[in-house]
C-alpha cells in the first residue's frame, strides 16, 4: 500500500493544483464536496488530513466509500477530536488503527473523548493501541485510570506511573477482582523485589537489562556483578542513579576514576581479566554524572563532585536538592545553551507548588528550566520567567505554558533554532502584526515569518516568491497580497502550484473554474 509520501510524489501538476484548492479557505462548500467525491487520492488526502472541515464535509468523509480517505481524516490534527471519534466503529481495521494512532507522537492538541478511549481499550486489537495512542488520553482520564470502573481501563492504568501511585491505590490494584489488572500490578511489584529482579535480569545488553539496572530494586549480588564483571559498557552508569543502590556503592561510584586513570589501572599486570574489563568498560564521566544526582549522595561526595575536573559532573551535582542556594552558587558550573528545549506533557501527579516556586526563584538556570516546563505555573512566575536571562528558561516556558505571552513566543522563535522550533508557530497567541520587518532576515525561517503578517506590501510578497529558500517561496505563494499576475503564473508552476492554489485571494469563481478545468483535463485523458 502506498505511503502518504508515495501518494504525493506520484501526483501531477493538475492534481497538486486541486490539492491546493482543497486547502483554500475561500473554497466554496460545493467545491470541497466535489473534490471529496471525484478528485484523485492525493487531493482527498490533503483535504481530509490537513485542514479544518465544514460539518457537511465531515459528514461526507465519514460516509466515504474509500477506507484510505477515511483514514486520512482519522489522523487530522486540525479538527475537533469528537469529529474523528465518529470513525470509532468504522468497518475497516485500517481506519480504526489510524484513529488509535492519532495525529502522531508530536501531537499535543485536544484529546479524544474519554468514552472513545474506553471503547477502543475494550474492542480494538492490542496491536493497534501502541505508539502514540496514549497521546490522545485526557489528563482527567489518565489520573483516574487506576480506579476506573472498567477493568480494561484499570489494566492500562497500572502502567501509568506505578511508582507514583499512593500505597492504598497500589494495594487495591494488587487485589483487584480482575485477573489482568492483578497480574499487571504484580508484575510492577516484582520490580521492587531484588531477588526476583536478579532471577530474571538478562545477561546481555538489552532494553530489559537497562530498565532493570536503572529503575528496579537491585540485590547486592547484581550490584557487585556490575562492578566486577559488567556485561555492557554502560552498566556502571546505569546503576549509578538507581535509588536502591547501597550507600557504599554510591560513595564508590562518586569517586569513579578518570578515563586516563582507569586505563592506567587496567593495564596493571596484577589484575585479573574481569577486573580489567570492569575498570576499562565505562566512559567514566557518565558514571559520575549519573551518581551526582543520587538522593543518598553524602556531603563529602557532593563536595568532591562539586570540584570535579569534568564540567558535566559539576553541572549535574549543582542541581542536587541538598544544596542551599549559597552553596549551589559557589559551584563552578556552566549551563549549556545548545540543548533541546521541547514541549513535555504534564505529569499525572501535579508538582508541589512550593517546590515549583522555589525552583522558579532559584539562581540556578537548570532549576528555573524545570519550573518553566510546569503547565500550571502561576501568572506571577510566568511573567518573571518570560524575561529570564537564560534562553532555555524562556523557550521552555514558551513551549509548555498555555498562557505564554505573545512577545515571548516571537522572541523564542527568533532566538531558538533547535528541534520543535516550528511548534512555537502553532501556539494560538503567536503574533502576526509587525512581522513584515523580518522579510529580509538572514534566517529563512524568520523570513518566512513575514508571510504571517497581513500587511506585507505586494511588491515584497512577489519578490519573496522567488526567494532562494523553498519554504519561504511556499509561504509567500499563499499570501493574499500576492499580485494577481504572479499568482496566475504560480498556478502553473511545478513547485509552487499547491501553495498558490491555496491562496485565499483566489475568488470563488476562479476556484470553480480551476476545478472545472482540471476535471475537463482528466476527462480528456
Amino acid at each position: 500500500m502506498p505511503t502518504p509520501d508515495d501518494i504525493w510524489q506520484d501526483a501531477d501538476l493538475p492534481t497538486r493544483r486541486l490539492a491546493g484548492l482543497a486547502l483554500n479557505p475561500a473554497a466554496p462548500l460545493e467545491v470541497l464536496l466535489h473534490l471529496l467525491a471525484e478528485a484523485p487520492l492525493a487531493v482527498r488526502m490533503v483535504l481530509c488530513r490537513d485542514r479544518v472541515l465544514p460539518p457537511a464535509v465531515v459528514d461526507a468523509v465519514i460516509a466515504h466509500p474509500d477506507h484510505r480517505t477515511r483514514s486520512f481524516f482519522a489522523r487530522n490534527p486540525h479538527v475537533d477530536p469528537a469529529q474523528r471519534a465518529r470513525l470509532l466503529e468504522d468497518p475497516h481495521w485500517f481506519v480504526r488503527a489510524h484513529l488509535a494512532q492519532g495525529p502522531g507522537l508530536d501531537y499535543d492538541g485536544p484529546p479524544l473523548p474519554d468514552e472513545a478511549i474506553v471503547y477502543m481499550l475494550n474492542t480494538y486489537d492490542q496491536e493497534h493501541l501502541g505508539g502514540s495512542f496514549f497521546r490522545q488520553f485526557s489528563p482527567g482520564l489518565r489520573r483516574s485510570m487506576h480506579t476506573h470502573p472498567d477493568p480494561k481501563v484499570r489494566a492500562w492504568g497500572v502502567g501509568m506511573e506505578w511508582t507514583w501511585l499512593p500505597a492504598d491505590t497500589q494495594a487495591a490494584l494488587l487485589t483487584d477482582p480482575d485477573d489482568e489488572v492483578r497480574s499487571r500490578a504484580q508484575r510492577h511489584l516484582r520490580g521492587e523485589d531484588p531477588v526476583w529482579v536478579e532471577s530474571v535480569l538478562p545477561d546481555r545488553p538489552c532494553h530489559g537489562r537497562t530498565d532493570a539496572l536503572m529503575h528496579h530494586a537491585l540485590s547486592r549480588a547484581v550490584v557487585d556483578g556490575v562492578l566486577t564483571a559488567p556485561v555492557g559498557p554502560q552498566d556502571r552508569a546505569m546503576i549509578a542513579g538507581n535509588p536502591t543502590l547501597p550507600p557504599d556503592v554510591v560513595r564508590l561510584l562518586a569517586a569513579d576514576p578518570d578515563p586516563e586513570v582507569r586505563a592506567e589501572i587496567a593495564g596493571r599486570t596484577d589484575l585479573g581479566p574481569a577486573e580489567r574489563r570492569a575498570l576499562a568498560a565505562d566512559p567514566v564521566p557518565d558514571v559520575r554524572r549519573a551518581v551526582a544526582r543520587h538522593p543518598d549522595l553524602g556531603p563529602a561526595q557532593r563536595q568532591a563532585l562539586a570540584t570535579d575536573p569534568d564540567p558535566g559532573v559539576r553541572l549535574a551535582v549543582s542541581v542536587h536538592p541538598a544544596w542551599s542556594e549559597e552553596e549551589r552558587a559557589a559551584i563552578d558550573y556552566a549551563v549549556p545553551l545548545d540543548g533541546l528545549f521541547l514541549f513535555r506533557p504534564g505529569p499525572l501527579t501535579p508538582p508541589d507548588p512550593e517546590a515549583v516556586r522555589r525552583d522558579a526563584l532559584s539562581g540556578h538556570p537548570m532549576l528555573r528550566r524545570d519550573a518553566a516546563r510546569v503547565h500550571t505555573l502561576p501568572a506571577d512566575l510566568v511573567a518573571r520567567l518570560a524575561v529570564d536571562d537564560d534562553l532555555g528558561v524562556r523557550v521552555l516556558l514558551a513551549q509548555n505554558h498555555p498562557d505564554a505571552p505573545a512577545a515571548l513566543l516571537l522572541r523564542s522563535f527568533l532566538e531558538y533554532t533547535g528541534h520543535q522550533r516550528d511548534r512555537l508557530l502553532t501556539r494560538p497567541d503567536f503574533p502576526t502584526d509587525g512581522l513584515a520587518v523580518h522579510a529580509d532576515d538572514e534566517d529563512p525561517a524568520v523570513r518566512a515569518l513575514a508571510a504571517r503578517d497581513p500587511k506585507v506590501p505586494p511588491a515584497a510578497v512577489e519578490r519573496l516568491t522567488r526567494d532562494p529558500d523553498p519554504a519561504v517561496r511556499a509561504a509567500f505563494a499563499r499570501h493574499p497580497n500576492l499580485p494577481p499576475s504572479r499568482l496566475a503564473e504560480l498556478l502553473d508552476d511545478e513547485e509552487l502550484v499547491h501553495h498558490a492554489a491555496a491562496n485565499p485571494a483566489l475568488p470563488a469563481p476562479a476556484i470553480r473554474a480551476l476545478v472545472s478545468t482540471c476535471a475537463a483535463s482528466a476527462d480528456g485523458e
